[in-house]
């Protein structure tokens, strides 16, 4: 494979989505990335379907596309570590590896002798990454953590939805577990910071990541604006605390979005829709003031934007260099000619299944060509090819091991 991480070695003792996250962005980037799995079950995410797979003939498969979402590039092997045999695999594959990624809950790895210090002993050039629901230390370190529970327990849910007093009003989670997938990005993150640190020191370290902390972590200005005015930030539906007007508005035929960003964006808009006047107006004179008088300033501009339908309006503020846009459905993204020259769809090959599409990740580099060469693997598709080519386990051991579930 290509990219920048070529060169390394990740063992993904991970399941679900934030260290799979993880271990696809790193896989993505060049990296070989072994995921381990449980004989004859696998990552839970096989089974979250519908929809699952078909092959062009239509017969249905157990290949789901949550799972395909978030395994590409890997190869997978399956290894019972509650057996004595597969732990010993498994630690002799860390031993060989950079990286080790594993969510587990906290401390239960160590009676199998596949926490950080037991592999540390036998690869102290290990990078080890433990990402769990709320972290290795604390009051709720032996807690279960769960994306939706994160997203309410972290505060994201919090600013998220309309405000109670309004239709609809309520909590509201994202529509994708953003908490996993910050999780993982980070995890990504301090992965290569774990490997640039050893490239100057030789040792390897010991990564403590949770859901809780990205989830707070990425709070960004709503958190600030708490610490420093004190008072928790409300639901606000599709409005910004912070700038006025940035947020969602009904046309004639739909929804556009209004993103004014600055002061010269506002003159122009006001001058594209013939109210120059609420330029000079004081309560919408700067940023400031139309925050501060945001329930007088969105009535008028509410009644604005009804009288032209969606496309008029994209087409017309674009052209003067107002930042707005559409509100697409999934179908449209995939279909819009930016997307498609991004080169964000994938085909990708599969051994049962022929070409199946995926999601390109968005990094690009001038120099270091990005290449995805496989798409997620079937359950121990590559367990036969990893444990010979890398540890010399003969076809008999293997074949004994097999008759014995321990691969």
């Amino acid at each position: 494979m290509t990219g920048p991480l070529n060169h390394v070695r990740v063992l993904e003792l991970s399941r679900i989505l934030a260290g799979p996250w993880a271990g696809q962005t790193l896989a993505d980037l060049g990296a070989t990335v072994i995921k381990v799995e449980k004989p004859g079950v696998g990552d839970d995410t096989r089974t979250f379907g519908p929809p699952f797979f078909t092959t062009s003939d239509g017969r249905k498969t157990e290949e789901s596309a949550y799972f395909m979402s978030t395994n590409r590039g890997k190869r997978s092997v399956t290894i019972d570590f509650f057996q004595p045999e597969g732990r010993q695999l498994i630690t002799k594959l860390a031993a060989l590896s950079d990286v080790v990624i594993e969510n587990f809950k906290v401390g239960s790895l160590t009676k199998f002798g596949l926490d950080y210090a037991s592999l540390n002993a036998v690869n102290p050039c290990l990078i080890y990454c433990s990402i769990t629901g709320f972290g290795q230390t604390g009051p709720h370190r032996d807690k279960p953590g769960y994306d939706f529970m994160i997203q309410g327990t972290g505060g994201l849910m919090s600013v998220t939805g309309e405000p109670d007093d309004r239709p609809g009003g309520g909590p509201v989670k994202v529509g994708v577990a953003v908490a996993d997938i910050f999780t993982g990005l980070y995890a990504t993150i301090a992965i290569l910071g774990a490997l640039a640190s050893r490239d100057r020191t030789g040792q390897g370290q010991q990564i403590d990541i949770s859901l809780l902390d990205s989830q707070v972590a990425i709070l960004a200005n709503q958190a600030m604006n708490y610490l420093v005015a004190g008072r928790s930030p409300q639901r606000m539906g599709n409005a910004h605390p912070n700038i006025v007007p940035y947020q969602v508005f009904a046309t004639s035929d739909g929804h556009v979005i209004l993103a004014v960003g600055n002061q010269s964006q506002f003159a122009r808009f006001c001058e594209l829709v013939e109210r120059p006047e609420l330029v000079d107006d004081p309560r919408f004179a700067d940023n400031p003031a139309r925050v501060d008088h945001r329930d007088e300033l969105i009535p008028i501009l509410n009644e604005i934007f009804r009288t032209r339908s969606s496309h008029d309006w994209i087409y017309t503020l674009e052209n003067a260099g107002v930042p707005c846009g559409p509100i697409n459905t999934i179908a449209d993204v995939f279909a819009d000619p930016q997307v498609q020259a991004r080169g964000l769809q994938l085909e990708l090959q599969h051994p049962v299944l022929g070409a199946v599409p995926s999601v390109a990740g968005p990094i690009n580099y001038s120099n270091t060509k990005i290449s995805y060469e496989r798409a997620a693997p079937m359950l121990g598709e590559h367990t036969d090819e990893v444990l010979r080519n890398l540890l010399g386990v003969t076809p008999d051991e293997i074949q004994r091991m097999r008759k014995n579930g321990i691969v």
